[in-house]
């Protein structure tokens, strides 16, 4: 391992799931991961991690903001991306641009699903300061 950094992945999809944690432990990081909101809210409640990575619809179509904003609430500085399909499953393009927009939503990167390996890991490293 190169690093002692834990990333969360939660994801209510396991296929899906199961591939982020495969690529997140190949670049050298320790994972958690939940498939539920109300398994992420535990974890957030009773575990470490330094970066976490949501879905955004889940159980409910707002879990990825729900566990953003409760991570945000704990830790401030915590980097979360919140990953997404809404646009491909809905034709909504989603896309925070301004301030305002970025601000109720408590998250630090917007990713489309389809994320590219190199494309991942290059955004933890820039949220994880590396």
């Amino acid at each position: 391992m190169k690093n002692e950094k834990t990333i969360l992945i939660t994801d209510d999809d396991i296929d899906y799931l199961e591939q982020m944690k495969f690529h997140v432990e190949n670049f050298g990081y320790k994972t958690l991961t939940a498939n539920s909101q109300k398994e992420c809210e535990q974890i957030i409640e009773n575990e470490h991690f330094d970066l976490a990575i949501l879905d955004l619809m889940m159980e409910n179509d707002d879990s990825g903001f729900i566990l953003s904003y409760k991570i945000k609430k704990k830790n401030p500085d915590l980097p979360v991306i919140l990953a997404t399909s809404v646009s491909s499953a809905t034709r909504f393009v989603f896309e925070p641009e301004n301030e305002t927009e970025k601000s109720w939503i408590k998250a630090d990167k917007y990713l489309e699903k389809g994320i590219r390996p190199d494309q991942l890991q290059r955004e933890i490293s820039k949220l994880l300061k590396l």
